[in-house]
């Protein structure tokens, strides 16, 4: 088997650094051949450069140390850095998503992640995404411009859900069941909610993820975009596409078929299975994860969704349901928001409040979707989120 070539987004995140650790053990699987990341860490982008013996390397940001940071990690490991391709700037991921690779993994994090989203399709590359905002605030373009099994999802939910399909016709899927672990503030009470902390928000029991992602599963905004992104993917509707509280996270999703059997994807709650499967598909990497041990006892347990705490999911189906340009609004609001509660502005339950506010004044324009429109749609709910959370 030819090793796959792989372009990593996100490199330095927690996604990349996992896609890392895939093709660190499985050289004979995968090869990267090309790297960005946002600039946050350029001594850690500059080490993976090194390593894996990367030919084109982008960063959003830059201080000005990249290159000699590059040849310093070369001259480290006894190496000369030769003639890499250093890309500088907003567009340095879209660029490197141009790249040609046989797999493009997006793990940036934000609806920044659009452009390099349609710039891997277009180059007609496997997309294993895990940017699920590139896909919900862009659907309809990217999906026009996706092919047949092109994109590849990485989202523990999404990649169970592709997995479980397998045991069926797609006509004989009654449901699609995604699971949510509760996050941190699972059994409280919309009451409860008001004094929490942003340290308490986030403590996410079972991951750890960057600010954004994490707090997004305490409101369970996380889980709102993750229905969004399942319709999007299968082309099931949002009537039959279900949220039940699952805290251990062993099952990562279900598929409910018309017979009544139910077919889940179990493992670890970790990401390895999901990103080396998003980066081999359809074929397995053999010990990417441990096993589950099946001599221990454990007891799985499954909630119903508390829709009065937490009602970010069930905004996310009327902003589904409603589509163009609605749910790049609620995404880009909720960022504001989630900011705006970590710099002590805002209370937790204030974050949904405000969005739902924001999503209810927009308006959209008529015609088919561009991103344009998308981005123009994002700038508004910023400022309109800004506005309300600003003092008189």
């Amino acid at each position: 088997m030819t090793a796959r070539t792989v372009a990593l987004l996100g490199s330095t995140g927690s996604i990349g650094t996992q896609a890392c650790q895939i093709v660190r053990d499985n050289p004979d699987r995968f090869r990267i051949v090309a790297l960005s990341a946002g600039g946050s860490d350029l001594a850690l982008l500059a080490e993976q450069a090194a390593e894996f013996d990367v030919p084109l390397v982008g960063a959003a940001r830059d201080d000005g140390t990249l290159r000699e940071r590059i040849a310093d990690a070369y001259r480290a490991l006894g190496t000369d850095a030769g003639d890499v391709e250093v890309i500088v700037g907003d567009q340095a991921a879209e660029d490197v998503a141009k790249c040609s690779a046989d797999v493009v993994v997006n793990g940036i994090t934000g609806s920044i992640g659009l452009r390099p989203t349609l710039a891997a399709l277009e180059a007609g590359s496997t997309l294993a995404l895990a940017n699920k905002e590139s896909l919900i605030v862009g659907g309809p373009i990217v999906k026009a411009l996706a092919a047949p099994g092109q994109i590849v999802p990485v989202d523990s939910e999404h990649s169970a859900i592709a997995q479980s399909l397998l045991a069926g016709d797609r006509s004989e899927v009654r449901k699609l069941v995604v699971t949510a672990s509760g996050g941190p503030f699972r059994g409280r009470t919309r009451a409860e909610l008001a004094d929490v902390t942003p340290a308490q928000a986030l403590a996410h029991p079972n991951f750890a993820m960057g600010r954004v992602i994490t707090t997004n599963s305490a409101t369970l905004v996380n889980k709102g975009l993750e229905v969004i992104e399942a319709h999007l993917l299968f082309d099931v509707p949002f009537d039959r596409i279900d949220v039940v509280v699952h805290p251990q996270q062993y099952i990562h999703s279900m598929v409910e078929f018309v017979d009544g059997a139910v077919v889940a994807q179990i493992g670890l709650p970790t990401m390895m299975v999901p990103i080396a499967l998003g980066m081999g598909w359809p074929h397995r990497v053999a010990d990417v994860e441990t096993s589950i041990d099946w001599t221990k006892a454990a007891d799985w347990r499954f909630e119903p969704l508390d829709d009065e705490a937490f009602p970010a999911v069930r905004l996310a189906r009327q902003v589904g349901e409603a589509g163009a340009t609605f749910p790049a609004v609620y995404n880009a609001a909720n960022e504001e928001c989630v900011d705006a509660f970590h710099d002590g502005q805002i209370g937790f339950v204030d974050i949904v409040d405000t969005v739902e506010r924001v999503v209810a004044e927009h308006e959209v324009e008529s015609g088919d979707l561009t991103v344009e429109q998308v981005l123009a749609a994002e700038q508004w709910a910023r400022r309109r989120a800004h506005d309300l959370l600003s003092p008189a």
